[in-house]
């Protein structure tokens, strides 16, 4: 499946209601985001999947795929694009057995090992990170720019740098070769999501065509 890993949204329900998360998502799609994953770390299958559902009705509108994190059971469940697993969870060439040759299978990788690992066990992306401290409740730990270039370096698939980063703080990414930026709180806080995922998108752009 063809995809575009510019601007990738990540969601986060701590601070919204359905009501809430769903429009967030609505308005970042609205906003150019290229990517949405729903990410719920505390919700069980049933859930996760309802939600998932809804949050994939509002992205099919805008045709930007929907990325499930960690649950393959779920990514198949809704026919969501594809997953996102990291060390923890299933392996790569498990879900890429699962999910088929024509779903999206993204992995995390934070060092050269673990992308070329990832890459050959089928990984359409990777996620490296964290580039900041981040205020999400995902435990994290953070990744040096040289490291996150050098993952670059190795694969030849795309790599998305993940990790605190926000509008005013992306200019570190400035010289690398990554092929996106994800974003949680950036976007997902913002009073105005549309404008936020705009306004990144906009700055990345001009990023890459320095």
């Amino acid at each position: 499946m063809k995809f575009d890993p510019t601007l990738y949204v990540i969601t986060d329900s701590t601070y919204h209601t359905t009501e809430t998360l769903l429009h967030a998502v609505e308005e970042a799609c609205r906003g150019g985001a290229t990517l949405i994953q729903l990410r719920e770390k505390e919700t069980g299958g049933r859930a996760y999947l309802e939600l998932a559902q809804q949050v994939k009705a509002v992205t099919d509108r805008f045709q930007v795929p929907l990325i499930i994190d960690d649950r393959v059971d779920v990514a198949i469940a809704c026919d969501a694009a594809g997953v996102h697993v990291g060390a923890s969870d299933l392996p790569v060439a498990v879900c890429r057995k699962l999910l088929g040759p024509d779903k999206i299978v993204g992995a995390t990788a934070k060092s050269v090992e673990a992308a070329k690992a990832a890459y050959e066990d089928g990984a359409d992306y990777l996620g490296t990170g964290a580039i900041f401290p981040t205020t999400t409740h995902v435990t994290t730990k953070v990744t040096p720019v040289s490291v996150l270039n050098d993952v670059c370096r190795a694969v030849p698939i795309p790599v998305v740098a993940i990790g605190g980063l926000n509008a005013d703080n992306m200019d570190v990414l400035s010289e690398s070769p990554i092929a996106g930026i994800a974003v949680v709180s950036a976007v997902m806080k913002a009073a105005d999501p549309a404008a936020a995922a705009a306004h990144i998108k906009e700055k990345f752009d001009k990023m890459r065509t320095k």
